[in-house]
């Protein structure tokens, strides 16, 4: 019975490492990838759209060409229009993103729906926008379904999540863009949102805005 404790005993001491290892050094790199410390403290267009959040994350990277050419690349985003240029199995259905600019996706209105996938049961809205440099979209998803729902005309739904996912774009030396992205969240009921955030929600986040960073350095690369 004794051996049976220790083994209990370590086992708890074990995870409690890890999960304070996490907590203290992974979990903030993960959410501030590749930002400096001055832009994860900034203030971003968007921002105030969710004042008060449950979640936030900061990540940015540099593209090599000016804001005007990664532009046109973020506008025409859309699981019905040229992908997210992330993993396309994951979050476009397995149909490529596209790899050149598209004229008749070129123009976006504030208020306008992107689908997030092409069935079309969730979109993003698009919140806000500055041509060149801000663009901001937001999602409201009932949960567990991830069913998109107009918050303006339909009641909350008992588990919810409010969020916004913003890209700013600030000119960089040698005709480079500094594209820093910023999350904010809200999620309800708590208790069962933020157990998800911690183990799926910012973990996806990571892994597919990464891979995004990596596939839109790549296209700018070659249209030079």
């Amino acid at each position: 019975m004794s051996e049976h404790r220790r083994a209990v005993g370590t086992a708890v001491a074990s995870a409690a490492v890890v999960v304070a290892l996490h907590g203290l050094v992974l979990r903030p790199r993960l959410l501030t990838w590749g930002a400096t410390p001055d832009e994860v403290s900034r203030d971003c267009p968007g921002d105030d759209l969710i004042p008060e959040v449950d979640s936030s994350s900061t990540m940015a990277t540099t593209l090599p060409a000016p804001p005007e050419q990664v532009w046109p690349w973020l506008v025409q985003m859309g699981g019905d229009r040229a992908g997210w240029y992330s993993w396309d199995r994951l979050d476009h259905m397995g149909e490529p993103s596209a790899d050149v600019i598209v004229p008749e996706w070129q123009s976006l209105e504030e208020g306008q729906r992107l689908n997030a996938a092409p069935d079309g049961q969730s979109w993003f809205t698009v919140a806000l926008q500055e041509p060149g440099r801000t663009l901001v979209l937001r999602a409201n998803l009932e949960l567990p379904s991830g069913h998109s729902f107009d918050a303006r005309s339909t009641p909350l739904p008992r588990c919810y999540m409010d969020g916004i996912w913003g890209f700013h774009l600030r000119p960089a030396l040698g005709d480079r863009t500094r594209l820093v992205v910023r999350t904010r969240g809200l999620s309800r009921p708590r208790p069962f949102t933020r157990p998800f955030d911690l183990l799926f929600g910012e973990p996806a986040h990571f892994i597919m805005q990464t891979r995004q960073f990596h596939n839109l350095r790549a296209r700018l690369r070659r249209a030079a």
